[in-house]
């Protein structure tokens, strides 16, 4: 039974739902996961574990910081192994070419400064959860929700994660995971 890690960050709680979401997809495939959040006091060592999964959102062009650090410092633990990261982020819906320029820039800064090469990356769609929302921030959501051709009213929350494609990710991953644990190490 391969151990895996799910780390994430979130700032308004979407991510740390689709996070324990792909820990639950895990858990039926027969793996033993870990779901563990950026801001945890004592964040685990990637190397007693035989793949991790990173998840962060985009929020003003960047992921949450302790994310970053916390990759950052162990980036060449987690190259030794299978890992994916989960861009979760709003922009992934919008047909327009320059958002998806811009979150290709955005991990791209993101996998530079931390110098890791996840095995697999994946663009998640997120949610507007404007019930959640200062005023200011509903404010902000709605008028971008606007100029995209999204959602609008404030009364209520929208979640446009596609479950099952991330439901197939996580199958997946598990498979990754798995024969690469099942593989000899090398020498021996």
């Amino acid at each position: 039974m391969p151990r895996i890690l799910v780390f994430y960050g979130t700032t308004d709680g979407h991510t740390g739902k689709v996070a324990r979401f792909v820990a639950d997809r895990l858990r039926a495939a027969g793996a033993e996961v870990d779901v563990v959040e950026a801001q945890a006091t004592s964040a685990p060592d990637p190397g007693t574990y035989a793949g991790v999964v990173i998840a962060a959102s985009v929020h003003v062009s960047a992921y949450q910081r302790t994310v970053q650090r916390w990759v950052a410092a162990h980036a060449a633990s987690l190259q030794g192994k299978p890992s994916a990261f989960l861009s979760v982020c709003l922009a992934v819906l919008q047909a327009d070419p320059r958002p998806q320029r811009d979150l290709a820039a955005i991990l791209e800064r993101f996998l530079a400064r931390t110098r890791w090469q996840p095995t697999l990356t994946k663009q998640v769609a997120g949610a507007l959860l404007y019930t959640r929302y200062n005023w200011l921030k509903r404010w902000v959501m709605r008028r971008i929700a606007r100029r995209a051709g999204g959602d609008t009213d404030t009364r209520q929350d929208y979640e446009y994660t596609d479950w099952n494609d991330l439901s197939a990710f996580a199958q997946a991953f598990y498979q990754l995971v798995a024969g690469t644990e099942a593989r000899p190490a090398p020498g021996s």
